[in-house]
């Protein structure tokens, strides 16, 4: 990450702490589908979990978070409807989203694209860190393999792969339920991808 891009998310986490900072947030706990104990919720993302109190974010395991980490989980609290909506099942792409258009192309890259690129020919090595990352395997008779993640807790992830072929290159999506928009707005949903890829590739050196 650039230092330019470092510098504006630190102002912004610091902006978002100072909001939910003047908020009941441990009131947010069962709208968020997560835990409040000690002052603090307990803030699951994929494989990770934080604790948010009126100090700020800590990680489980006292790790220094990723600053677009930590505007991921504040945003998640801020953007927290008043009542729990229903959460529809209903799939969809991240370009379906009604504001996602500015971003589409930059989600397609950091998805999509690096994970048909990286794991071509290679469905158990994607499974195998599917896995190890907290990803459940669901059956289907449509892809090759099929990953069902938690971005948050009220935002699953699904990830469906198929492999090359003879006749076609890899293909990989990434699918929200429709209901994620009731809880980040579209640039913290993009990096709840973004995040997603980076961890499955990240030790890509054992494929």
């Amino acid at each position: 990450m650039s230092v330019e891009r470092s510098r504006v998310f630190d102002e912004t986490y610091r902006r978002y702490l100072e909001e939910i900072q003047k908020l009941d947030f441990l009131a947010k706990a069962e709208i968020l589908g997560v835990k409040a104990a000690n002052g603090a919720l307990k803030i699951p993302l994929y494989d990770k979990i934080y604790h948010f109190g009126f100090t700020g974010l800590i990680s489980d395991n006292g790790e220094v978070l990723p600053p677009a980490v930590q505007v991921m989980i504040c945003k998640y609290i801020l953007t927290c409807p008043l009542e729990l909506p229903k959460l529809s099942e209903t799939l969809v792409t991240y370009r379906e989203f009604k504001d996602a258009g500015p971003l589409i192309s930059y989600f397609a890259t950091n998805t999509n694209k690096t994970l048909e690129s990286t794991f071509s020919g290679n469905v158990t090595g994607l499974r195998k860190r599917g896995e190890e990352i907290g990803g459940k395997v669901l059956g289907s008779d449509t892809y090759d393999l099929s990953l069902e993640f938690h971005a948050f807790p009220r935002v699953p992830v699904i990830l469906n792969f198929n492999d090359r072929d003879d006749l076609f290159s890899a293909t990989c999506s990434v699918l929200y339920q429709s209901s994620a928009a009731h809880f980040l707005d579209m640039e913290c949903l993009a990096m709840t991808g973004t995040l997603l890829t980076g961890k499955l590739i990240a030790n890509s050196t054992f494929i």
